[in-house]
């Protein structure tokens, strides 16, 4: 039984690696769900960092996509402006979004509670407000173009040699791109919740006063997973957008920020892995639910669904559900908030990670339980060298 766990946890692992690294050609290759699993994972980059952010260390912050705009616009401007290629820009527009978010970490990390997510949100709407209204600088409404990275021959032609398909459209490189910062940035969060900063984290999460008494810096602790976790959001919307091409203000509006909460929410907000799974299965569900491919006798039954908004294609044989899908994900995030506050996701890993725990746990316990039974026989054996072993080898002095 013991290792039978140890094989379902792996073996899930190993799935979903798999799938990761064979979902282009699962997907016969076409550019449009491509581009959604694309998303998908930049979407579970920003929910994993900020459930680093809010699961970990109980900050709750609106300013996520902010800062993902930040880093994006940034390492354009620096492209256009200052001449810098692109993976030049990219560390530049990471460090300028872990410099900000460090003025801003300090600024308003003493807060607590509403105070907090009020800050965030106004930094957010001002940022986003800015941007719009310079338009000679960041393009305005109209948006900031972002020039694709440069791979060099030698590196593309190793990439053609591993994956066939690589050329088969723009979209190939740019979901494999995504993959790779999505398992390198979920693999440091990871490290960096399993050190003893993820106990820092912890601490502060559940009592910051006992936590200060115990000689941990409640500040700095709090604006260090504030940085990490805007750095990152950084990090995933420059990679994104280069390929993208194009970065619009609208992209930072405080409802897709609220999407990626709900998205960390849904999964697990306390579990890394849970909120990335969490994001990947929403926006997977949202983008199938727009078109749900159904056979043209079910769809002519379905005809009355039109009278409340929805669309029947018979031509297509799909069933369009409009805003009804946005509805339906309402629901799930009310029930998961009322009846599974640790999310959908994160009790199913933590109780294949638990078990585990527990088993190792309970065979220590087992194992002193029989050495403390051992000790007894022997005091009641040989009580003189049970009370004092060392009686026989020690002379007196």
């Amino acid at each position: 039984m013991k290792f039978r766990r140890i094989y379902i946890l792996w073996g899930l692992t190993g799935i979903f690696l798999l799938g990761l690294a064979l979902y282009p050609p699962l997907v016969g290759l076409q550019p449009y769900w491509i581009l959604v699993g694309m998303t998908a994972l930049f979407y579970a980059i920003l929910a994993s960092s900020w459930s680093l952010l809010a699961g970990y260390t109980g900050q709750f912050s609106f300013a996520h996509m902010a800062f993902m705009g930040l880093g994006t616009y940034a390492a354009g401007i620096l492209i256009r402006d200052v001449g810098l290629k692109p993976w030049q820009a990219t560390i530049g527009g990471i460090l300028i979004t872990g410099l900000v978010g460090l003025v801003i970490g300090y600024l308003c990390l003493r807060m607590r509670a509403v105070y907090l997510a009020l800050f965030t949100i106004a930094f957010a709407e001002i940022f986003r407000l800015v941007v719009k209204a310079e338009v000679k600088f960041t393009g305005g409404p109209n948006g900031l173009e972002i020039p694709p990275y440069t791979i060099p021959d030698a590196l593309q032609a190793v990439f053609r040699f591993f994956i066939p398909y690589w050329d088969a459209n723009p979209y190939v490189p740019a979901y494999y791109f995504m993959a790779v910062l999505f398992f390198v940035s979920l693999l440091f969060m990871f490290m960096l919740v399993r050190s003893r900063f993820g106990i820092f984290f912890r601490a502060v999460r559940e009592d910051e006063e006992a936590a200060a008494a115990l000689g941990v810096h409640v500040v700095n602790t709090r604006v260090l997973a504030f940085v990490v976790s805007s750095m990152i959001a950084g990090f995933a919307g420059i990679v994104f957008h280069h390929f993208i091409g194009l970065i619009v203000p609208d992209q930072m509006q405080i409802g897709r920020m609220s999407l990626i909460i709900a998205m960390a929410v849904i999964g697990g907000s306390q579990n890394l892995i849970g909120a990335a799974l969490g994001a990947i299965f929403i926006h997977f569900s949202l983008e199938w639910l727009q078109s749900i491919p159904l056979p043209v006798a079910v769809l002519q039954q379905l005809l009355f669904l039109e009278d409340i908004g929805f669309s029947v294609d018979l031509n297509a044989g799909v069933l369009r559900t409009n805003a009804w899908r946005m509805v339906g994900f309402g629901l799930l995030l009310m029930l998961t908030l009322r009846f599974w506050q640790n999310g959908l996701i994160s009790p199913v890993l933590d109780w294949l990670a638990r078990r585990e725990a527990a088993e190792t746990v309970a065979q220590r316990f087992q194992a002193e339980r029989d050495m403390d039974a051992i000790d007894d026989v022997q005091a009641i054996t040989n009580p003189a060298e049970a009370g004092n072993p060392s009686s026989s080898s020690e002379p007196a002095s």
